[in-house]
């Protein structure tokens, strides 16, 4: 990890060597400059943590280098080098936008406090301003249209159209793949919220022990690796929509936060005090069947019914036959802009073969299938000998894999009937020749003869 920069600006050699003496012992990298205008050039070459600077110096003073960073690096710390007479001057300064002063000649340890301050400050305003430009970006990004007329997706849409303006927290089902997220930002995109930023938590991919900090947030020094304050989901949300996907893998404990939140509108940040409000629309969506959850003791009944003001079931492909050449030719027209693929056109064949399989990854099996398919196929048109080569087989092979696995209960009896399956296969390409299909596997000939006689395996 790079030590922070600093920039010392003072006309005063003494004052600069001591200063760099002190910030170098404590592993800062230390820069020079003597006066205002070396400073802005180094300002301009290169990014400096932290910037020291004395008030009074010849041709450009240090109020006027302070305007000219306020200005051009407002996220960038100041501190102002003062001597006794210039204390007043300091004080305002920081009216001006000086992170704050201190008196000549330095006392050390108010030094350091003052300078380590200034680079928290610096870290919280830069990782802010990162947060607000991809919050910014992501409330902008086109949104994917709700592909299919079937009776299923009409409900859906229908329902999207009369909840997403009222504000009412809604719960989205369905299995995975079925588009929960994108009825999660469109419900955003109609809301009177639009505006304002959609926040994203997938509460599967964080650790339990982590959850309330990702969530809440948290101050420095609460726990253990917690080296900077931390703004949470819910203060990112403020004024905007939270998505909190697989709300059903959710610690318990969590939930009773997130239930504190949704009755009071309030959160304490881990290690906190003080409360903060939000003003926070929840969506949150799930793959699970949260009543039995509830039933076995995994998920807050009163948590459920906050949250599921509104429910809306996204509907698995098998249910929406009728849409998937919609879908299909959908993905393969995005997928040819976003790559730069050739535009390719699927044969009657293609399709009928596409829409009889058993679709049970949903719409993000259905867009992963056309990647491969318009990716691999080198003619114009995709044809239902090139479904059935890179798809048709590659469905039944995981469907078999699934069927082994389903048979086994530990993963080491699993693993022997795999490699069972695949020797048996590797003596049958090499007409059983032992030296030959060993070599090829890269085992020793005894080795393959030992599992053969494990597993009983003859020509």
């Amino acid at each position: 990890m790079a030590s922070p920069r600093v920039l010392i600006v003072d006309d005063q050699q003494s004052i600069r060597r001591t200063l760099l003496e002190i910030l170098e012992y404590e592993s800062f990298e230390v820069h020079e400059a003597s006066n205002g205008e070396i400073a802005l050039a180094e300002l301009r070459k290169k990014t400096f943590d932290v910037v020291l600077l004395d008030i009074k110096m010849p041709k450009m003073d240090g109020l006027e280098v302070l305007s000219k960073c306020v200005e051009t690096w407002p996220e960038l710390p100041v501190i102002m080098i003062s001597g006794h007479a210039d204390i007043k001057t300091a004080v305002e300064a920081t009216h001006s936008g000086a992170f704050h002063f201190i008196e000549k000649p330095p006392d050390l340890q108010h030094l350091l406090v003052t300078v380590r301050s200034a680079l928290e400050r610096g870290k919280i305003v830069t990782e802010n301003q990162r947060l607000k430009q991809a919050l910014r970006q992501q409330s902008h990004h086109a949104l994917m249209p709700m592909i299919g007329k079937s009776p299923a997706m009409q409900s859906v849409k229908e329902l999207i159209a009369r909840v997403g303006p009222t504000g009412a927290r809604v719960l989205i089902t369905g299995e995975a793949g079925t588009g929960k997220e994108l009825a999660a930002r469109w419900l955003h995109a109609q809301s009177s919220r639009h505006e304002g930023p959609m926040v994203e938590v997938n509460c599967a991919a964080i650790p339990a022990e982590l959850i309330e900090s990702e969530l809440f947030g948290h101050e420095k020094g609460s726990f253990t690796g917690a080296n900077r304050q931390r703004i949470g989901k819910f203060e990112q949300a403020h004024g905007g929509t939270l998505f909190l996907d697989e709300i059903g893998d959710m610690s318990l404990s969590a939930q009773a936060k997130v239930l504190r939140v949704l009755q009071e509108n309030q959160i304490t940040r881990v290690g906190g005090q003080r409360t903060i409000n939000v003003d926070v629309r929840v969506i949150a969506a799930t793959n699970k069947d949260l009543q039995s959850a509830i039933e076995e003791g995994g998920f807050r009944e009163d948590l459920f019914h906050r949250l599921s003001v509104i429910l809306i079931t996204m509907p698995p492909v098998r249910d929406r036959h009728g849409d998937l050449p919609t879908l299909i030719e959908h993905f393969a027209t995005q997928l040819s802009k976003r790559n730069g693929l050739p535009a390719k056109k699927f044969t009657t064949s293609a399709m009928d073969q596409l829409t009889s399989l058993p679709w049970k990854g949903n719409v993000r099996e259905v867009s992963n299938v056309v990647e491969r398919l318009m990716i691999l196929c080198e003619e114009e048109s995709i044809t239902k000998i090139d479904v059935q080569r890179l798809v048709v087989s590659a469905f039944s092979m995981k469907r078999q894999l699934q069927s082994v696995a389903a048979s086994h209960d530990s993963l080491s009896s699993f693993r022997e009937h795999a490699e069972q399956i695949y020797l048996q296969q590797k003596l049958d390409e090499n007409h059983w020749n032992v030296s030959t299909t060993a070599k090829k596997i890269g085992i020793k000939p005894s080795q393959l003869s030992s599992r053969m006689k494990d597993f009983g395996l003859q020509p």
